[in-house]
């Protein structure tokens, strides 16, 4: 009666959802353009960091493909308010990593942080809950308090690749008593250039941390 009266939607189909399906319908949930990056010891997203940034493992769970189903999710996820999607998505990536021995020891997980400009406009970080999950399946803290953005930078949306590298975004280690010394997984909604993440890495290094590794929702 519930299904009759109030319908759940398929996020990026708008398709009415049956009983067992959550989020996607399963036409769509198919149609996911997994990496599978972290079940098959595939580096493509480690060698992004090569000769940048000293990492111990990085994985994104989904292909972001222009006008494909990945853009919608995360432009529901950044734009309008649906956070339920990084939940979703943390609590998929999640029952996978702590599943592989090299991300089992992981101790603290670090999501990549809004300006405080950013966060007042939109309310929320589109991180977070993505993050949260992660860390509740890896059993590690959660400490966004560790790592600051000090400058609003401009939305990279259209950029291009070697201006996105130009781009003077600044951040700064807040609190690093949760994150000294431990196995540190820094984490974001999208890589592209890998730039922010070089960044950030950079500052989390001098925490200092014993080892960094980096996990997003999807990879351009």
């Amino acid at each position: 009666m519930l299904n009759i009266l109030f319908p759940k939607f398929c996020a990026t189909c708008t398709n009415v959802l049956i009983s067992q399906e959550e989020l996607l319908c399963s036409y769509c949930l198919s149609e996911l353009p997994l990496t599978h990056f972290h079940q098959f010891n595939d580096h493509t997203m480690y060698d992004k960091f090569y000769g940048l940034l000293p990492i111990h493992q990085a994985t994104a769970l989904l292909y972001f493909i222009k006008k494909g189903i990945t853009q919608k999710l995360l432009h529901k996820l950044k734009y309008e308010g649906q956070q339920n999607i990084g939940s979703y998505f943390g609590n998929w990536l999640g029952s996978e990593l702590k599943q592989i021995p090299s991300y089992q020891n992981i101790q603290a997980v670090v999501p990549v942080p809004l300006h405080k400009k950013r966060l007042r406009t939109r309310g929320y970080n589109q991180v977070e809950r993505f993050a949260q999950e992660l860390a509740k399946h890896l059993q590690a803290e959660y400490c966004d308090e560790s790592l600051l953005k000090i400058s609003a930078a401009k939305s990279q949306v259209t950029l291009g690749r070697w201006a996105r590298f130009r781009t003077n975004e600044v951040f700064k280690l807040g609190n690093t008593d949760r994150i000294k010394n431990k196995h540190v997984l820094l984490v974001d909604d999208i890589i592209t250039t890998g730039a922010t993440l070089v960044e950030c890495g950079k500052e989390l290094l001098k925490a200092p941390v014993d080892k960094l590794s980096i996990a997003t929702l999807a990879m351009s």
